[in-house]
């Protein structure tokens, strides 16, 4: 890859970055590509190089948020025992949610837009994980995979709610 290449795609990465970071604490209807410029120090033309629309730019941003997630939980399942791999997907999904909130708070915001695209987005990074967690589960010898692959989305939508709402209550266990 030639250095005009890969400033190209670093640009492009970093664009993405401030449009994460824009759109989670604007919200997507209120943001805008020049607030996303003014974020990555570039002027709001620039963006239209590499993204035809906002909402493909916000499609983009979702997509490396989905990525980053089932990465992160590959990574995971390669090394987990089976009596050990549902607390280390947790641990993992932690920390993303440490070091990324924009991503979460971006897909949480996501879940409510109605355009096509987005949903269709959306709809394949839930898919994905969903299927990469059943297979986890499927291959470590879990009981029940399909029944705890639907659990543990579950806590994992509670648990991005108990986070944005800073409500850590909501994970409380007393029994």
């Amino acid at each position: 890859m030639s250095k005009k290449q890969n400033n190209a795609l670093n640009r492009r990465e970093e664009i993405i970055l401030a449009a994460i970071e824009v759109f989670a604490q604007e919200g997507y209807y209120r943001a805008s590509t020049m607030k996303v410029a003014e974020k990555a120090n570039i002027s709001q033309p620039y963006i239209f190089r590499f993204f035809s629309s906002k909402e493909i730019l916000l499609e983009e941003a979702l997509k490396v948020s989905w990525s980053r997630i089932n990465d992160s939980f590959l990574q995971v399942i390669q090394s987990a025992t089976a009596e050990d791999l549902e607390k280390e997907l947790i641990s993992a999904y932690t920390q993303i949610m440490r070091n990324n909130e924009n991503e979460i708070l971006l897909q949480m915001q996501a879940q409510t837009i109605r355009e096509e695209n987005i949903i269709k987005v959306m709809q394949e990074g839930f898919l994905e994980i969903q299927s990469t967690v059943l297979n986890a589960f499927k291959s470590k010898g879990i009981l029940n995979p399909s029944e705890q692959t639907l659990l543990f989305i579950a806590r994992g939508m509670l648990c991005n709610i108990s986070f944005s709402l800073q409500l850590p209550q909501l994970m409380d266990i007393d029994d």
